[in-house]
């Protein structure tokens, strides 16, 4: 098996120094230590802390289009199936963090916004993009009857989304996955009718 370099070591234990603390949280040192780098590897491969948190960014949302590609994309399920697994998979990602960890999505878009502007072009189109996963879905089920043909699609991706994006910070607050219970039986009580 071929010994991971240093660059690989420093993004993925980066990125869970970073989904642990947080961004500000986490400095150099902390992540090249997780690494067990050398200091200097982290400037050798990254410009600055900005350009290695638009990669673990990256690395994240690469992640997420492989549980989007099982669950909200996945045609072998019936549509409105496919949001359940989507929200069920999020519901176990925060239950196996403790509730500890948010979104690194939501935890970037809550602290770094302000200071990168790269950063948050980066989470914009990232957040579109998994809108539009959410608002494909629902014109499947649309399509195969299990929605009204005159559902806002659209409308409705930007607040589930919104929605789920909110549960996890309130779960990851109140260290409790009640509100991401909570979030799905109202989506599919209320809104997914």
């Amino acid at each position: 098996m071929a010994k991971a370099s240093n660059r690989s070591k420093i993004l993925t234990e980066g990125l869970r120094i970073v989904h642990e603390r947080g961004f500000g949280g986490a400095s150099v040192r902390d992540i090249a230590q997780a690494a067990q780098v050398p200091l200097g590897s982290f400037t050798n491969h990254f410009a600055s802390k900005e350009a290695f948190g638009l990669e673990i960014l990256d690395l994240y949302y690469r992640n997420s289009r492989a549980h989007i590609a099982e669950t909200l994309s996945n045609e072998a399920l019936r549509p409105l199936e496919r949001i359940a697994a989507y929200i069920d998979h999020n519901i176990a990602v925060q239950n196996g963090a403790d509730m500890r960890r948010g979104c690194l999505f939501g935890n970037f878009g809550a602290e770094v916004v302000d200071q990168s502007e790269a950063m948050r072009l980066r989470l914009v189109e990232m957040f579109e993009n998994i809108r539009q996963s959410f608002a494909d879905c629902l014109k499947a089920a649309v399509a195969a009857g299990e929605l009204p043909e005159d559902y806002d699609c659209e409308e409705a991706a930007g607040f589930l989304f919104a929605a789920l994006q909110g549960s996890i910070v309130i779960a990851k607050t109140q260290r409790s996955a009640i509100p991401l219970v909570r979030y799905k039986r109202m989506i599919f009580e209320k809104v997914l009718k």
